[in-house]
């Protein structure tokens, strides 16, 4: 069994508890976002960046119209995780925004034109429920990758077709979406979507999983402003 199903499923049960006030904080929050994003809203906020963005926007809005009417999910989870990686380049936030760690909306991703690997898995994570991907089907997924023979910290998205099912992985770092059995260079730590935070194995080893919710709650308030 996939790493990904024993420590980030069957754990569900092991959820932080230290975090649930903020998890209960999030859900006003996350009611507006849970249904997709208000596209007149979104073109607003991005009528005051460049065009380049605004075009971007608009091809991002376009694409998940697109995918939203594909039957299969799978097709939809090629469509966005294509469209953001062939997109967005890859930069640390150090370089992009002069912070150590910046979690960017996906207006604010299209703007720069370049993220890391978190940027990435919201961007993906919240075109996908515009799509018409429910949110239960969805968790980001902090893991230890395995780069050149050195663990890094590294950020994905994991699709569970169903609660106990293998997911599926859309990474920046591996264009190809495959299962986790797939990827043995990624061991889950804990992964998080808008319903709950769950705690895996070392879960300390990619930072303190209560600093990672305030900034997914600072996200989550900067997005529902710009529309999503």
């Amino acid at each position: 069994m996939s790493r990904f199903v024993t420590r980030t499923v069957s754990r569900a049960g092991r959820r932080i508890r230290p975090a649930l006030w903020a998890l209960a904080w999030t859900a006003g929050l996350w009611s507006a976002l849970a249904w997709g994003w208000d596209q007149d809203r979104l073109t607003e906020s991005a009528a005051k960046l460049s065009p380049r963005t605004q075009a971007a926007v608009k091809a991002m809005i376009q694409m998940a119209d697109r995918a939203a009417a594909m039957p299969d999910e799978r097709d939809r989870l090629a469509a966005v995780n294509g469209f953001f990686n062939q997109r967005v380049a890859f930069r640390d936030d150090i370089e992009v925004w002069g912070q150590i760690d910046y979690w960017a909306t996906p207006l604010e991703l299209l703007d720069k034109g370049a993220g890391d690997c978190e940027d990435y898995a919201i961007a993906k994570y919240m075109s996908l429920l515009a799509a018409g991907v429910p949110q239960s089907r969805l968790r980001m997924v902090y893991v230890r990758a395995q780069f050149q023979g050195r663990p890094q910290a590294h950020m994905v998205l994991a699709y569970y077709a169903q609660p106990e099912a293998e997911p599926l992985i859309l990474d920046n770092i591996n264009p190809e979406i495959r299962p986790a059995s797939l990827r043995p260079d990624l061991t889950p730590v804990f992964s998080f979507n808008g319903e709950g935070l769950w705690s895996g194995v070392g879960a300390t080893t990619a930072g303190n999983p209560l600093v990672r919710l305030s900034l997914w709650r600072d996200l989550l308030a900067k997005a529902k402003a710009e529309g999503f």
